[in-house]
């Protein structure tokens, strides 16, 4: 079902599978032997949606060649390009921390466990924004095996098409403070105009030496749907029926890294290609490792500016 204006998902649905599916990335990732990355939430995470493809990915009983019709290298080079941009955004928060940022604020968390498994500083808070069904999910899977935030974790369920940023001050954000903002795998979910309307909240709720992290997806611009469907026929044909077309917002949109300096932001960009070269990874031979969206831009920034803080907008 093709999105619209007051969708609703879970784990399991929707916009919500995309989310299972990046966690058991992750959760593949971490079992690799010479692993980038440490997520031991993300397998249970995936295990408790209960989506039989997923935890037959993450279980390895499930031939994830034959069901994405990849060869070997192509299926080690997904697993590789998910430690990569897991390792890139845990880098870019680490390195905000390291800047004595202690307000972070991850929008669309999903499955994401950041707020548990990484090393935050004595002072840190979380903020973990999201649909209420994922927020409550996430929170009671985490306490059922014993999880612990490593910071302080305030969870908030919002939908981002609402008022959020007055949501995020009611529960302690000071607009006033230095932030490190997270928008992992969430802009191609957006349209074109909310894409806008996130970084004009986000610029207006951030001190001067806030951070910002996030990725920018060219090829959604004038994405093939007929490509991007053929390229998951295989999936559907072993139980997982994801229609990428009909959950991604096409269509012209602003370039994020010409948006967020023309909004005072001195912006670092990676292509994928250059993270699998900086984390030692090997090359990802072929047409964009297959992804019918093309390459992927990662974009790292820090505001220079001084733009007046918002309290709610």
């Amino acid at each position: 079902m093709a999105r619209h204006d007051r969708d609703t998902w879970d784990l399991a649905s929707s916009v919500g599978t995309t989310a299972t599916l990046v966690a058991a990335g992750r959760a593949m990732a971490s079992a690799m032997p010479d692993a980038l990355i440490d997520d031991p939430f993300a397998a249970p995470l995936v295990r408790a949606v209960g989506v039989d493809f997923f935890t037959a990915m993450i279980d390895g009983t499930l031939d994830v060649e034959a069901a994405s019709a990849l060869s070997p290298d192509r299926a080690e080079a997904m697993v590789n390009g998910m430690a990569v941009r897991t390792k890139f955004f845990d880098d870019c928060l680490q390195a905000a921390t390291d800047a004595g940022i202690r307000q972070v604020v991850i929008l669309a968390s999903g499955l994401d466990a950041r707020a548990y498994r990484l090393a935050w500083p004595e002072g840190t808070v979380v903020y973990e924004l999201d649909q209420p069904d994922v927020i409550a999910f996430k929170s009671a899977t985490l306490a059922d095996v014993g999880a612990e935030p490593t910071a302080d974790r305030r969870a908030i369920a919002v939908d981002l098409r609402d008022e959020w940023p007055k949501v995020l001050c009611d529960n302690g954000f000071d607009p006033h403070a230095r932030t490190a903002w997270l928008a992992e795998g969430l802009l191609i979910y957006l349209p074109p105009q909310a894409q806008d309307d996130l970084f004009d909240r986000i610029t207006s709720l951030s001190a001067p030496g806030s951070a910002v992290a996030t990725e920018y997806v060219p090829g959604i611009v004038d994405l093939d749907a007929d490509k991007a469907r053929a390229a998951s026929a295989p999936l559907r044909q072993h139980g997982l029926d994801i229609d990428m077309p009909s959950l991604v917002y096409t269509g012209p949109r602003t370039p994020v890294p010409g948006y967020l300096r023309s909004s005072g932001w001195t912006v670092t960009m990676a292509s994928r290609d250059e993270l699998f070269s900086r984390y030692g990874r090997p090359p990802a031979a072929g047409d964009d490792a297959g992804d019918p969206l093309g390459d992927i831009i990662y974009v790292s920034a820090e505001l220079s500016s001084v733009t007046p803080p918002a309290t709610a907008r």
